[in-house]
This record gives structure tokens, sequence and C-alpha cells, in this order.
């Protein structure tokens, strides 16, 4: 098997199943309870949140445990619009947001308040003039992805948080899903208010995300109906999940240190061989994208019917966003991009993870070769 879709989700390491599997066994107490069992899970549940905020250089009181991504971003960008409503109604953003982001909006919208989306040029990047300008007396919020998840477009968040810093009522939030242990980012160097991660992302289990909150920001909590996560997230925690994806984000991002010049040369491989395909027309930055998404089009060959011949020899990668990835539309992010109809109709997406091998992307460009060569035979 070749898994070249680790933007949709990562293969859980093996350590961290068995991390996983031990808590779920031995602490498997309500870290709300006053017995034994319970404050073993609450240990258990503080240890992991000192260990995720010493790896991400924050304290751990800004370290608020979520379900993934989709509940990390829905909590940054509700709980801040609902909880400074008082002090404006308008909002900033990309049109290149993952989904979780970009229907976030659109239903604010609805209830009144009014959202500027930044354009982007035709490899995903904002224009930071653009969003000076964008900047009035009644906003509130920006929030901006920081690797877009089908272009691997990389955002200028230092430049933008340095920016927003002279604005003290305005807060920052960013999407950094897709970055995590693949391109780093200072929370506290960008001037970021909050930052969402998920932690299926980087190879932990499902259900499992942060959302960091600087210290001294105040949110809405969206749940009710507990104290949990400093009154922000009700609801019991996931002690096997949070302890487990602790483990695989230690483990990533020293994967990140020792290999990160492999992944270059994974993407770098692809690329050249990409480039030697008649038809084939690379849609991600070629200079300064992140280094494991490369989306290209295959010109007048659905992609679909390519995911489904790599799928037969069992070669995965994607056509866009998992989370759209069912829709009949072309992608919204690469017609935001203004590449045109035929190209967002027929782009694939390759995510790498650092477990992929050299030796799997030129297995995998031999068999693309020969897919598209037979589509197009079928087709003259």
């Amino acid at each position: 098997m070749i898994y070249f879709d680790n933007s949709a989700t990562t293969k859980p390491y093996k350590e961290v199943i068995e991390t996983y599997g031990k808590v779920s066994e031995v602490f498997f107490g309500n870290p709300s309870s006053l017995h034994g069992l319970g404050k073993d899970a609450m240990e258990l549940l503080d240890q992991g949140r000192d260990q995720v905020a010493r790896l991400l250089k924050v304290s751990k009181t800004e370290i608020v445990f979520t379900s993934g991504g989709t509940e990390g971003n829905n909590l940054a960008i509700k709980g801040t619009v609902f909880e400074h409503e008082n002090r404006g109604k308008h909002l900033i953003t990309t049109s290149v947001e993952h989904s979780s982001n970009y229907e976030t909006f659109l239903q604010l919208e609805k209830i009144g308040f009014d959202v500027t989306y930044l354009n982007v040029n035709e490899v995903g990047e904002i224009s930071l003039n653009e969003l000076k300008n964008a900047i009035r007396s009644d906003t509130i919020l920006v929030s901006i992805i920081h690797v877009n998840n089908e272009l691997g477009s990389i955002q200028p968040i230092k430049e933008v948080g340095k920016f927003l810093n002279q604005y003290p009522k305005i807060y920052f939030h960013v999407d950094h899903v897709q970055g995590m242990t693949k391109v780093p980012l200072s929370f506290k160097d960008c001037h970021i208010d909050l930052c969402t991660i998920s932690g299926h992302k980087f190879h932990a289990t499902k259900g499992t995300g942060v959302l960091y909150i600087r210290q001294g920001v105040q949110l809405s909590p969206l749940f009710s109906g507990g104290a949990q996560e400093y009154n922000l997230r009700a609801g019991t925690e996931n002690i096997p999940g949070i302890v487990a994806m602790a483990k695989a984000l230690r483990i990533s991002m020293g994967q990140y240190v020792e290999k990160k010049s492999h992944l270059k040369k994974l993407y770098d491989h692809l690329m050249r061989g990409l480039n030697q395909i008649d038809g084939v027309v690379i849609n991600s930055p070629t200079e300064g994208g992140a280094p494991h998404i490369i989306n290209f089009s295959i010109l007048k060959v659905k992609p679909e019917v390519v995911v489904q011949s790599l799928g037969e020899k069992e070669m995965y990668v994607s056509t866009k966003s998992a989370c759209s990835s069912k829709l009949a539309k072309p992608s919204r992010v690469l017609m935001a991009a203004n590449i045109g109809s035929e190209r967002a109709e027929t782009a694939i997406r390759v995510s790498f993870s650092f477990e992929n091998t050299i030796e799997e992307v030129t297995e995998f460009m031999t068999e693309l070769k020969q897919i598209i060569s037979k589509l197009k035979e079928v087709m003259r």
C-alpha cells in the first residue's frame, strides 16, 4: 500500500495505539470524580496538558482539549465573536479556508455579522496590503489558515500577527491543522491569540485536538453542562485520546527535526516527475509552499477516475479536502485562486507523511503515467 492522503488523516503510530489501549483499560475513571480512580485520571490529564504545553512552548493554562480541528475552529471563531460582539461585528478571513472555518463565517453572516473574505493569488496566498486595508474600527477577529489544506500554500502568519499586534481589540485566530509538525509556527512570536490543531493529522487517534487560547483571551463556550477545560468545553475529557495525542505530538515533532529534509526530497522528486507528464499542471506553489502537499491537475481527465484507478493498485490520494471530496462541484479553494474551472475540476492532491519513501514516489509516478496514458487513449 502507498498512502499519500495524509492531509485527510494519518495512520496512528503503533506506540500511540498502545498508549490509547493501556490508558483506556487502566485509567478509565472520570477525571471529575472524587474517588481514587477519578484522581488518577485527572493526574494523567494534567500530565498530558503539561506535555502538550511544553512541546508548543506555551503555558498549560493556555491549552484546551477539543475533539479536533472542526470543533477547535468553531470554538475559536464563534466563542470570540459571541463574547465580544458588543465591540463590533466585522470579521476578516480568507476565501480559501477549510470548510470548518468558511462555513462558520457564512453562518455568522446570517445572524448579522459582516465578513470580509480576503482574495488570494493563483497559488492561494493572501496579500498583506489587502488585509491592512480591510481593517475597520469595528473589526474584532481575523482568522487565517496557516497551511492551505488543498494547495499547501503558506500564509504570512508572522507578518499578519506583527501587524495586528497594534490593534489590541482585534483577536487573531490561526488554523494550524495542516501545518502542525510539518511547518513550524511559534504562537508567541506570531502574536497569535487562538490556534487550532488536530490530533489525527499527526498520527494521533481521531477525536482529539487542541485549541491554544492565549492567557487573557475570553471566549463564550459552545457547549453547556460542565466546568471541564476551564469552563470552555463541557463534557467528560477523552483521557486515552489526550494522552495518546501528547505522545503522537512528541514523536512527530521529533520526526520533523530528523526528517524535514527527507520530506523535501519526496516533494522535489514528485514535482520533477509531474513536470515531465504532458497535460499535467501544478497548482501548488513551486516555491515557498508546504513540503508535504502537492496539488496538480490532469487536464481533460476526471480526477475521480484517476483516484479509483490508483486505489485499485492500493495507492491512495484525494481530489480535494476530505470534508468536501464527495461534493460534485469543483474545489471552492481552487476556484478562489482563479485558476479556471478546468484545472479546478481536474485536480488531485498528494500529501506526504514522514513515513513515506522515495521508492513509493517512484512507484506512484510509474503507475500514474500508465493510468493517464490509458485514459487519454480511451478518450481519443
